[in-house]
């Protein structure tokens, strides 16, 4: 073999080393998918509706689900139907009532599973209605995330009577029919 030949050996050699030493590293280092993905891209939101108001307050309710292989945190909503918007769970009281109040934390969606919205339960809460909700009208929420992603969904407003809780805090006179 000549010299010519040797170099070009080499050469070949310590490119094809060089390509497998990237290759490696490539192969072990997280790829950008699972290291960046939003909670935001992996919640969905089904069969959402909002309880009907002439004003004052309203919620919403539905199903959230998480495909996604962590649990996700919902830590607030805003629509722009409600000049205030919480994060509500229905507990028993020290009296034996049962109370709505603002869930500490948000709601947290289990990794590959789902949390149910519901009257007499957790739920979306509207505070200081813009305009009546009626029904066959429709409202559309922003969802925030404990990593500051976002889902957006609209719901039908529904007429709906049913569970009866009184609200805990706020400047209301402390009922809501939802």
């Amino acid at each position: 073999m000549n010299t010519a030949q040797k170099s070009t050996v080499r050469l070949t050699a310590l490119v094809a080393a060089a390509l497998l030493a990237l290759t490696g590293c490539a192969s072990t280092a997280p790829s950008a998918e699972s290291s960046t993905a939003l909670a935001g891209d992996s919640v969905t939101v089904e069969d959402a509706w909002v309880k009907s108001a002439d004003e004052g307050m309203s919620a919403t309710f539905g199903e959230l689900s998480n495909s996604g292989e962590k649990d996700v945190t919902v830590v607030s909503a805003k629509t722009e139907a409600s000049g205030m918007v919480e994060l509500h769970e229905t507990v028993e009281n020290e009296s034996g009532e049962m109370v709505m109040r603002e869930k500490d934390g948000g709601f947290v969606i289990p990794a590959g599973g789902t949390l149910t919205l519901e009257p007499g339960a957790n739920h979306i809460m509207l505070m200081g209605l813009s305009a009546p909700l009626k029904a066959g009208d429709e409202v559309t929420f922003t969802l925030t995330f404990s990593d500051k992603s976002t889902y957006e969904f609209t719901a039908p407003v529904k007429d709906y009577t049913g569970a009866n809780e009184n609200y805990e805090g706020g400047d209301d006179d402390g009922s809501m029919n939802h």
